[in-house]
């Protein structure tokens, strides 16, 4: 199994524990560095989704989580394909904010919408002709946030990230009144949905 982007090994470390030999790779020597500290032994690899580092038909799954939207749809998915055997399946995964929950659509406005479409996962993939029918399923699950916490969230993401302090500061603001109105005890219920992506190769 090769899981790219892997960034920190997030998903890698999840599918290590589901017994999985994982090949992580990631264009960042930091970005691996900090997964092999957390995952010792791992298979860790320099390269991208565009040119990955490994023989033709050397992988069974190909996963990429929250990462496939930076790719170069056209030019990874041939690569993708390239080391799936045949047969093999290509899965994408993004963890979404429920905007559906009015208050959760509320804190997207403030620091910027997470929604995933077919056009980000299934279109593409269509259009690569080298993929079967795209599969889609959703699971829901709920994220508990002390005030700390959802203040780093909110941080750690680019919308607010590359504000200048100025502008964060109301951003920061609005995210601290939505808190004050729905925590329940010292923690808010963040609800979210999982979006999976999944096609098998020709």
């Amino acid at each position: 199994m090769v899981d790219l982007g892997a960034g920190t090994g997030k998903l890698t470390r999840g599918l290590v524990s589901l017994g999985h030999r994982v090949t992580a790779i990631d264009p960042l020597p930091e970005m691996l560095t900090l997964l092999r500290a957390s995952l010792g032994g791992i298979a860790a690899l320099e390269g991208s989704a565009e040119a990955i580092p490994l023989p033709d038909r050397s992988a069974d799954v190909v996963t990429a989580a929250q990462a496939f939207h930076w790719f170069d749809h056209s030019v990874a998915l041939r690569e993708i394909a390239r080391v799936l055997r045949p047969g093999g399946r290509v899965a994408l995964v993004w963890n979404t904010r429920d905007d559906r929950e009015p208050w959760v659509a509320k804190l997207s406005a403030a620091i910027g919408s997470e929604s995933v479409e077919a056009r980000d996962a299934g279109e593409p993939i269509d259009a690569s002709r080298l993929f079967g029918p795209v599969e889609r399923a959703s699971f829901s699950w709920t994220q508990h946030l002390d005030r700390r916490t959802l203040r780093e969230l909110v941080l750690s993401r680019s919308y607010c990230a590359a504000k200048p302090a100025a502008e964060r500061e109301p951003v920061l603001a609005a995210v601290e009144r939505l808190f004050d109105e729905h925590v329940d005890g010292e923690a808010i219920a963040l609800p979210y949905v999982t979006e999976c992506f999944r096609a098998k190769r020709r």
